[in-house]
């Protein structure tokens, strides 16, 4: 924040008519600094370098839509309260935007569905929305009590309301994005032709979005771009994308016609930016950080277990990580103290945010674990619950993990010591997983029996696609995720018998 904030003073000098955007994910799996604190550190962080405008994206809903309005609108947390005495969160400077969000009770958008900016004389539009598959990837209590609808036709329904209303310079802030064919952030996206160098959902939608939308800010798959996707008049649009966590920002810049009062949609251009450390950090944002990290560092740099080596969740392609046992094993552990009847557990990947690292992150030293890395490595606030499944059940879920919505990019769940199975990649979708190979505890999984299976809450709602996890039954609802994996490590190592990492050959690949 204090290395972006700077960036983008730098960016604005000399540009009156500017505006900073962004389109959705501001809180959500956030560092302890921040999510400590439900997130009020990084929306002060926004306020004050100048954000103007966001759309909602899929993570703002981590904590449910009353959590998200206090956010917007400010106000103390309703179970925390407020952190210092004298002190009230603001909330939100800045419109978050959600058009395509309705809340199912009232038949209304969950917040404003467009802003509009006056820049000195000049009126810009914003149309702010999340991806419709939001459900999907949250879980079901975060988005309880609230419809997502399809994204480029709630667009398109605001556009007419804002040229209704003499607005004609739009700009859509999508929480959604595409997959450029090259990693780095300044290639050429459109050197095979407008669009070539661009794939995923963002080009459908793109090309529904009508084409009096003069450009798309996008997000949510964290890649970097800046390319042209035809419109549905066939001419290209800017379509921008700056990476995540603040390592990216897009400048773009657009002539404004006063006698049309529209952007010339020929004269947008677009670049990445780095934001490099070599320049000074900006030190409003260094004290705010310094404010919020004396209170958190109390709590972040309890020492709660010893590691050997580091822990990793793996990187791209990976199957089974040590990390990912250590927290199913953690999951089962305390799902056994408070049903004994607990045969398993059950983790996805994409709930594994960081690495265990060996190396001493402050004055803790090397292998000493801190409650601040474990909020690191699960910062969602899950709860364990566990459910009854058959054993035709169990075989399904894992099923699920390389067919359905997860065929094309398969979200390999992590699997408690026990449990075993062979995952043939040879064959394609459900066939991966080998029904008959599936066992627990040496014995094969019996399709009638019942088992008791633990997961987080955000599974156990049906999220990445495993729906066969909703079905499951006589559900009971346990104590956070963190505190298991804290209780586990405190439990199963010392300074002399620290933890150190499986050999993550639960699973069996066969290629």
């Amino acid at each position: 924040a204090e290395y972006l904030a700077s960036s983008l003073r730098t960016a604005r000098k000399g540009h009156a008519r500017s505006l900073t955007v962004a389109a959705g994910d501001i809180v959500g799996a956030s560092p302890l600094l921040s999510g400590l604190f439900h997130d009020e550190p990084t929306v002060e962080a926004m306020n004050k370098l100048g954000l103007d405008v966001t759309s909602v994206g899929n993570h703002e809903f981590d904590e449910g839509k009353d959590e998200l309005l206090r956010l917007q609108n400010g106000g103390c947390h309703p179970v925390d309260g407020c952190y210092e005495t004298g002190r009230t969160f603001e909330g939100a400077d800045y419109p978050i935007l959600s058009a395509n969000v309705i809340d199912v009770k009232t038949g209304r958008t969950l917040l404003k569905p467009y802003t509009v900016k006056n820049v000195k004389g000049v009126k810009v539009g914003f149309i702010g929305v999340t991806l419709e598959g939001t459900p999907d990837i949250v879980s079901a209590e975060g988005v309880k009590g609230l419809k997502f609808l399809d994204e480029a036709e709630t667009i398109n329904k605001y556009t007419k309301v804002l040229q209704q209303q003499g607005v004609h310079a739009i700009v859509a802030l999508i929480h959604e994005g595409g997959y450029p064919v090259s990693a780095a952030y300044n290639y050429d996206c459109d050197a095979g032709g407008s669009g070539s160098g661009l794939s995923g959902p963002i080009v459908d939608i793109a090309k529904k979005v009508s084409p009096e939308v003069d450009t798309l800010v996008t997000a949510h798959t964290h890649n970097a771009y800046v390319c042209t996707i035809p419109d549905p008049a066939g001419h290209p649009r800017l379509v921008t994308s700056a990476a995540s966590y603040g390592r990216l920002f897009t400048e773009l810049d657009m002539k404004y016609d006063w006698r049309t009062q529209d952007i010339v949609r020929a004269s947008v251009k677009g670049s990445n930016h780095v934001v490099d450390r070599t320049q000074p950090k900006a030190p409003d944002l260094t004290r705010l950080i310094d404010h919020w990290k004396t209170l958190a560092d109390p709590v972040a740099g309890k020492s709660v277990g010893y590691i050997s080596a580091d822990i990793t969740r793996g990187g791209d392609g990976t199957v089974e990580s040590p990390l990912g046992d250590l927290i199913a094993d953690a999951q089962l552990a305390y799902a056994k103290t408070v049903d004994s009847g607990t045969d398993l557990a059950l983790m996805n990947p994409g709930g594994i945010r960081a690495d265990l690292v060996h190396a001493a992150s402050g004055s803790e030293g090397d292998g000493v674990v801190t409650y601040g890395e474990g909020f690191a490595v699960q910062p969602f606030s899950n709860t364990v619950n566990i459910k009854t499944l058959t054993g035709a059940q169990l075989i399904t879920v894992l099923r699920q993990q390389v067919s359905g919505g997860n065929a094309a990019v398969p979200k390999i769940l992590q699997i408690s010591d026990g449990l075993t199975y062979t995952l043939d990649l040879s064959k394609s979708g459900a066939d991966r997983v080998v029904a008959n190979s599936v066992r627990l505890d040496g014995a094969p999984i019996d399709p009638t029996a019942t088992y008791r299976v633990a997961m987080n809450s955000f599974l156990a709602g049906g999220g990445d696609g495993f729906t066969e996890l909703a079905n499951g039954t006589d559900q009971l609802v346990g104590e956070d995720d963190l505190a298991a994996l804290v209780d586990y490590l405190t439990a199963h190592s010392s300074p002399s018998a620290p933890y150190a990492p499986t050999a993550a050959d639960r699973i069996t690949v066969q290629r």
